[in-house]
């Protein structure tokens, strides 16, 4: 507080040459114990009750002025504030302006009052500094009680502050290391405490008045944050020991410099390669260690240089030089070397184009495995009705529209999707078959979508990706669509309009691309109307349609057909290419092929394992084919035929599976050993 606010109300004054009389008479009028003289408004002295004393045990007349008796005053300035007085005696002390004119003397009522304020504030702020701080105070007394702590105690040990007081310690904090403090007096600095499921730092110390121990002061602050940061300051400064150990182990030469082009890290190789020191060459300029560099031009153009020709040593060598940015600005620039010597770099270049050959050698072999088997040019015939669906598949496979194959059993609908796949710019994505007609209901959704771990019982730890998953960027072929159960249509249409799927039991849906070429044998406007096929479907699916004609719609390709059909099963059997006699062409020309292509190759393959010298006659093929040939073809003996044949070849299919063995054929076939006897008579075998 400023002096001007301590000034007596009050304050005695008189002039030089005042007597003792006239001084006792204002003293006695007055409750001050002290006079002020002046002199033009200027302090002389001050006259006390002491200085009245000294006049009388002197027995002076009262008459005597008292100029001889006054005491050298302590004058303050009305501005000082309150430390700067406090020193000075009371009485003695006077408050005067800028130009030493008296103000009056210090009030000590106010200056008690003052003093008592300040008291009260700092008493106050200390609490609320206590309060307020974000470490742990505690304080007990010499019985062990609480005596004080601050709300960030409380908060830890979960109680408030008017509860904890007057609390054995032990009580709050077992095993409390505050009452050994107390007894030995000795301060412990530094210590760790776990307490709560927290790491905190904390110092005791004893508490200490005239010499005698009054109480214990605890401080402890949380470090768990700090721990912490300390951990992860310890895993970067691991990772950063790594990381210089890497480099330093790299065969290449790293170089790296700041935005001044001062070199911050160089590796053992950079060292070894030019022969100075990894001393000597961090905190250097680049260009004094490092000849005919461009790295710090690097960090002023920001622009990279890749696969760069440098001499260092009289040797060529490649190198990149890279800018390192942090938040869009450059911060510096790495330099590294790809070949140390031009000659390491042809050697490279020679072993990457063999390892190019073996990669497409190898990328073909997969593209046997997971994608398609056959082109455009497996599509065998000539004939307008053929060239016609292959012209329209081979435009097809240009786009990604959904295709729809439709045709009789055996026409050839698999491999027409084979070769639009291949023809296409997926072709070097997945081909994945699905068979509607052969996949149970109740699989069929996780076999198309996948499952997640734990969606049903028995389902695959870690879950299973389903067919569009594993198409993703290929193509997806849904054989016999039209035999896929109502329910599971709607779920399809679902993928084909938002290409994306769920797995069974998941919750995020998954994108896929992929094309859908889908095929069938089935009337689908027959299903339709019958309901067993969704209409919505059917039109999404038949973007593109194409229809494979039977075999008997174009038996001009039947020559030819048929040539590359045996040409492939002797490939397949191992035998010679057999010639076709004219009489068994001309059965085969006058069959009409229910079965089309399909039932051609098995014809074919059945004459390849029966033919004598080479050459298919008429006698190799089967009844109902040769009956045909001959005009004799009923539905009756048709059906007959078609029994014996099946016979025959199951027949053939035991004594092959038994090496011949005739007695475990029959035992394999479930008939007697005269029975087996006497069909491989009937049948020639």
């Amino acid at each position: 507080m400023l002096a001007k606010y301590l000034i007596a109300e009050n304050s005695l004054t008189c002039k030089t040459g005042t007597t003792i009389k006239e001084a006792a008479k204002l003293l006695v009028s007055s409750d001050s114990a002290r006079i002020a003289v002046l002199d033009n408004n200027k302090v002389v002295g001050i006259l006390t009750a002491h200085s009245l004393s000294k006049a009388y045990l002197d027995s002076v007349p009262l008459e005597t002025k008292i100029d001889h008796y006054l005491e050298k005053p302590t004058t303050i300035n009305f501005l000082a504030v309150t430390p700067d007085f406090l020193l000075f005696p009371l009485e003695k002390t006077i408050i005067v302006d800028n130009n030493d004119n008296f103000l009056g003397f210090i009030s000590s009522n106010k200056l008690a009052a003052s003093l008592r304020h300040q008291r009260d504030n700092a008493s106050g702020n200390l609490e609320a500094i206590l309060s307020a701080s974000s470490n742990c105070i505690l304080c007990i007394d010499t019985d062990c009680s609480i005596t004080y702590l601050n709300e960030s105690a409380a908060k830890l040990l979960g109680i408030s502050v008017e509860k904890a007081l007057g609390q054995h310690i032990n009580k709050l904090i077992p095993n409390s290391r505050l009452p050994e403090v107390l007894k030995t007096g000795q301060p412990e600095i530094g210590c760790t405490l776990e307490l709560k499921g927290k790491s905190f730092i904390t110092n005791r110390t004893p508490v200490i008045q005239n010499d005698t121990i009054i109480g214990t002061l605890a401080i402890f602050q949380d470090i768990t944050e700090l721990q912490n940061i300390i951990d992860e300051l310890t895993k970067v400064r691991e990772y950063k020991e790594t990381l210089e150990t890497i480099i330093d182990n790299d065969y290449d030469c790293i170089v790296v410099v700041d935005t001044e082009g001062i070199i911050t890290m160089y590796n053992k190789a950079y060292e070894d390669f030019i022969g100075i020191p990894k001393k000597q060459a961090i905190g250097r300029h680049v260009t004094e260690v490092i000849e005919n560099t461009r790295l710090h031009l690097v960090v002023k153009t920001g622009v990279p240089e890749m696969a760069a020709l440098q001499k260092i040593c009289g040797r060529e060598m490649i190198c990149n030089r890279v800018p390192i940015k942090e938040n869009g600005k450059i911060i510096g620039a790495i330099g590294k070397t790809m070949f140390r010597d031009f000659k390491d770099f042809t050697a490279f270049v020679d072993k990457f184009s063999k390892m190019q050959v073996e990669l497409e050698y190898y990328r073909d072999i997969v593209k046997k495995i997971q994608g398609s088997h056959y082109t455009f040019d497996h599509v065998i015939g000539n004939g307008p009705e053929i060239t016609e669906v292959k012209e329209m598949a081979q435009r097809a496979a240009q786009r990604n529209s959904t295709v729809l194959i439709r045709g009789e059993s055996g026409t050839g609908k698999e491999l027409f999707s084979h070769a639009i796949h291949f023809a296409s710019m997926r072709k070097n994505g997945p081909f994945i078959k699905v068979n509607c007609s052969a996949i149970p209901e109740s699989l069929m959704e996780s076999e198309l979508f996948g499952y997640e771990e734990g969606a049903f019982t028995g389902a695959k730890k870690g879950g299973k990706p389903g067919k569009f998953e594993l198409a993703h960027k290929g193509t997806l072929f849904l054989d016999e669509i039209g035999d896929m159960a109502i329910n599971m249509q709607s779920k399809l249409l679902r993928v084909l309009q938002e290409k994306e799927i769920e797995r069974v039991g998941g919750t995020a849906p998954i994108p896929i691309d992929v094309r859908v070429i889908a095929a069938t044998n089935r009337n689908l406007e027959e299903l339709i109307k019958e309901e067993k096929f969704r209409i919505d479907l059917y039109y999404r699916l038949n973007v593109v349609e194409l229809r494979i004609p039977p075999l008997r719609y174009h038996k001009k390709d039947m020559d030819e057909l048929t040539c590359y059909l045996l040409a492939k099963l002797s490939t397949k059997l191992g035998c010679p290419i057999p010639v076709i006699a004219e009489e068994a062409r001309q059965a085969i020309l006058s069959y009409n092929w229910p079965g089309n292509i399909r039932e051609l190759e098995n014809v074919l393959e059945r004459c390849l394992n029966f033919i004598d010298h080479g050459v298919i006659k008429l006698t190799n093929l089967p009844y109902h084919i040769k009956n045909a040939a001959q005009g004799k073809e009923s539905k009756a003996m048709e059906l007959r035929d078609h029994i014996e044949e099946a016979e025959r070849l199951t027949i053939v299919n035991a004594l092959k599976t038994c090496n011949g063995n005739k007695v475990r054929a029959a035992k394999l076939l479930g008939i007697s050993r005269a029975n087996i006897y006497q069909k491989i008579t009937k049948y020639n075998i």
